[in-house]
């Protein structure tokens, strides 16, 4: 699915955020440490080299809610966003915390001329955060941010399965009509 906010498409797939070779950046659902872990950032990591971790090890650790920027190295994408959202129920207010990260992870996109981005589902694997409410968070979020910034594109929005892409979707029929 795909919508236009501010001049820029919003997109919604099925899929691995290690397989996107058409954006120039991918966002990594990642720990304070910056290690490779598991989920998302276990697969960016094996898919980058070790040469993502090293880059990593002076940038963290880092908070929750923020991000920074490093080379895709192996990956197709020129650089990878790492950004820490919030574990459910831990870390609060939870939703202001997660709406940081897309925040941060866009900005710094288009802070370095980004065109392009696609996002993981940030906090719902281990981290507990239930689907739909991370999907009201990140997609007004995204739509809020875009007036704001002057590169990007395309976002996209890269969720694991099919009900996840299915209840994203009906979250952003309601975003996009607010």
């Amino acid at each position: 699915m795909q919508v236009k906010l501010n001049g820029t498409v919003l997109e919604l797939i099925q899929g691995n955020i290690t397989d996107q070779p058409d954006v120039d950046v991918i966002v990594n659902a990642a720990n304070a440490e910056l290690r490779a872990g598991g989920g998302v950032a276990g697969a960016i990591h094996a898919a980058a080299g070790p040469e993502l971790y090293n880059a990593c090890i002076p940038l963290a650790p880092i908070v929750y809610g923020d991000a920074v920027i490093t080379p895709g190295f192996k990956l197709p994408n020129k650089f990878v966003i790492h950004t820490l959202g919030p574990i459910y129920g831990i870390n609060k207010p939870s939703d202001y915390i997660l709406a940081r990260c897309y925040e941060h992870s866009l900005r710094l996109a288009d802070e370095n001329g980004l065109i392009s981005i696609a996002f993981p589902a940030i906090s719902t694997g281990i981290f507990g955060y239930p689907i739909r409410d991370a999907a009201e968070v990140a997609l007004a979020t995204i739509k809020r941010t875009l007036q704001h910034t002057t590169h990007i594109k395309l976002v996209r929005m890269v969720l694991f399965s099919a009900e996840e892409l299915e209840i994203n979707i009906d979250v952003l029929n309601d975003v996009v009509e607010q």
